[in-house]
């Protein structure tokens, strides 16, 4: 029997930097009533890899650029802001009010270079924004090893983010970062049911995973930072969210 198994963690509660992320997932799944077996997916919400890893910005610390200042005029944002988005991000695709689109500075095609300011707790040294993890395979390897030596299962684990589509309305769950899991499979060759090869079909399977898990992850306040997926239906590899990015010269809408 085919069947994928998804199982939110909760009770993880509010992550602060420097905390052990692969430590704190093994604390929740024994809360949880659950193992981590060899073969299995963990699906980590990008929020709390950025928090435990100090990629925490202060507006009051920034001090926005000219070009920052001119941007946040058409896009209706506060200019420090627009600076972190800048910092973040390697060219400016598309700018109009409350839409600003750029190149990440990690190749991803996205709204405002994941600068998010949703979820993050009030403080009394002001307002503050998230940025994405520095390295996101880095971040996936450090907890899928860490994982390892606390559980001794060979888990894979994906750190899943929010994005929006081109050809498609609303956000779906996208992997930014993998570990220990393929991050594209590549089927072309492979007969399909009347034995016809196939031509074009690759399949995003980490990103798949990722949109699956964002289901009980939710948008807002469900607090649901991971998830247990078991019965990924594809062997694991040493992969990367590379494999997942179009090249600039494949891209139709650039």
């Amino acid at each position: 029997m085919r069947q994928l198994i998804l199982t939110a963690l909760t009770g993880i509660g509010e992550v602060r930097r420097g905390a052990d992320l692969a430590r704190l997932l093994a604390g929740a799944l024994a809360a949880n009533g659950l193992t981590l077996e060899t073969g299995d997916v963990l699906v980590v919400a990008q929020k709390i890899v950025s928090k435990a890893e100090g990629r925490r910005a202060l507006l009051a610390e920034v001090e926005p650029s000219a070009h920052a200042v001119e941007l946040a005029r058409i896009v209706l944002k506060d200019p420090r802001l627009v600076e972190l988005i800048l910092r973040e991000s390697r060219e400016v695709l598309r700018a109009k009010p409350n839409v600003l689109i750029v190149e990440h500075r990690l190749g991803f095609v996205m709204a405002s270079a994941g600068v998010d300011q949703s979820n993050l707790p009030l403080s009394e040294d002001g307002r503050a924004a998230l940025l994405l993890p520095e390295d996101p395979d880095a971040s996936a390897r450090r907890i899928r090893d860490g994982l390892q030596a606390l559980l001794g299962a060979a888990a894979g684990v994906v750190i899943n983010d929010s994005f929006g589509r081109a050809w498609r309305n609303g956000v779906s769950g996208i992997a930014i970062g993998i570990a220990g899991v393929p991050g594209l499979i590549d089927l072309r060759g492979s007969p399909d049911r009347e034995g016809r090869p196939l031509e074009v079909t690759q399949v995003a399977a980490a990103d798949e995973l990722a949109a699956a898990a964002s289901l009980l992850m939710g948008q807002a306040d469900e607090s649901v930072p991971a998830v247990l997926a078991r019965g990924f239906p594809y062997a694991g590899r040493e992969g990367s969210v590379q494999e997942l990015l179009r090249s600039r010269a494949e891209d139709l809408f650039r």
